[in-house]
């Protein structure tokens, strides 16, 4: 999800709320705490040089239980943080606290944000020597021989 994306949501949105993949609601009385752009300039394993930006949204719960973040207010956070910060339509990434701060993607189901868990991958796989993942199929599934193919005691071989 972009900027834009969300913000179009908000704006018709009675509530706020997001939920893990699994199932597993953020607390109702969730803040969020930052709202900003996150720049990130490397090199990846094959040596190309790579930036990404994304807009960064941190969720935080505490104690106070009766908090709720209306849709208005959050559309003024992030309208705030266009405005400061120059941010761009980009892609969101959500900061969530589990064991360790969680860094997730995010989508909308009709209803709620989700919050969608990302994996780490190898940027430059041509280059590092990775095979390509092979296809696994079953003997059961390979095709019947053609008229033409050797078989035992055909005496092709």
């Amino acid at each position: 999800m972009i900027l834009s994306e969300i913000k179009a949501i908000l704006e018709t949105a009675q509530e706020v709320s997001f939920e893990l993949e699994n199932g597993q609601r953020v607390p109702a009385h969730f803040h969020v705490t930052e709202v900003g752009v996150i720049s990130k300039n490397f090199i990846d394993c094959g040596g190309t040089v790579r930036n990404e930006k994304v807009a960064n949204f941190q969720l935080w719960n505490a104690d106070d239980f009766d908090h709720r973040l209306a849709p208005q207010k959050l559309l003024g956070i992030i309208a705030l943080s266009e405005k400061v910060l120059g941010m761009e339509d980009l892609p969101i990434e959500v900061e969530y606290q589990g064991e360790t701060i969680g860094k997730y993607g995010l989508s909308f189901n009709g209803q709620k944000f989700i919050l969608v868990s990302q994996q780490t991958n190898c940027l430059a796989q041509d280059k590092c020597g990775i095979p390509p993942v092979k296809k696994k199929i079953s003997l059961a599934d390979l095709a019947v021989a053609s008229p033409n193919a050797c078989t035992p005691g055909g005496g092709c071989c």
